[in-house]
């Protein structure tokens, strides 16, 4: 299973002062040092963490993969086609949400997605959409055209019990399956954590985590190189 490090919370410490300091970059840069396969950034309609100079500081520097986050607006369908990440994923926005909450409504806005979609494929831009692990959802993506799902895991990082946990990882890895076999790619994130990955281990048709806040929290306390390190670790270990 591989690791892709969202750093947009980097940017919104930096930002919390103004100043220049901690640098995004800087920190893509030795995430993928630590092992990270990927690098996520969202560039939101507000600005409110990832600037636009980040995103092409970002583009020049990340040698592994760039996945830009972003709303399916013109704009920044424009912004993504003139940056070139080898990847972007749609995600719903809304500006009063602290984060994304909840998967991409994919049937109500079918129609224009799937023509949206299509410079990303002539560009050579593989798309992936960030969505709730549900049967209809994951076929209305790869009807759209996409080439990958991100299934969104936050009701299960909410579970506290554990039974209604492992319920929702069930759904979870009953959905990763499916759309294996529509021939998607698949991905997760969404509040995933130190304490809650490891399941994720042994869903193999589930290649990668995209895992952002746990991780800078953590470096807060032990420095990034050992938070991308230890989250490393724990999803690599002894996975059937």
């Amino acid at each position: 299973m591989r690791l892709a490090v969202n750093i947009d919370h980097i940017a919104t410490l930096r930002n919390a002062r103004g100043e220049q300091e901690p640098d995004p970059v800087a920190a893509a840069l030795l995430a993928e040092k630590c092992g990270a396969a990927g690098i996520v950034c969202h560039l939101r309609e507000d600005r409110r963490h990832i600037k636009d100079l980040d995103l092409a500081r970002l583009r020049q520097a990340v040698t592994t993969k760039l996945d830009l986050e972003m709303a399916m607006t013109r704009e920044l369908q424009q912004i993504a086609l003139k940056t070139k990440p080898e990847l972007i994923t749609l995600v719903p926005e809304k500006r009063e949400e602290l984060t994304t909450e909840g998967g991409f409504d994919i049937a109500r806005h079918f129609d224009v997605l799937t023509e949206y979609l299509k410079p990303f494929s002539a560009a050579g831009i593989e798309v992936s959409l960030f969505i709730e692990p549900e049967k209809k959802a994951i076929d209305l993506a790869r009807q759209a055209g996409a080439d990958m799902v991100e299934l969104h895991t936050g009701l299960y990082a909410l579970k506290e019990n554990g039974e209604e946990q492992a319920k929702e990882l069930q759904r979870i890895r009953e959905a990763a399956v499916y759309a294996r076999t529509l021939g998607l790619k698949v991905v997760a994130g969404h509040g995933l954590n130190y304490g809650n990955i490891a399941p994720f281990r042994d869903i193999a048709e589930i290649e990668e985590v995209s895992i952002g806040h746990a991780i800078i929290a953590r470096a807060v306390m032990t420095g990034l190189e050992e938070a991308v390190k230890e989250m490393l670790r724990i999803i690599q270990e002894n996975r059937s």
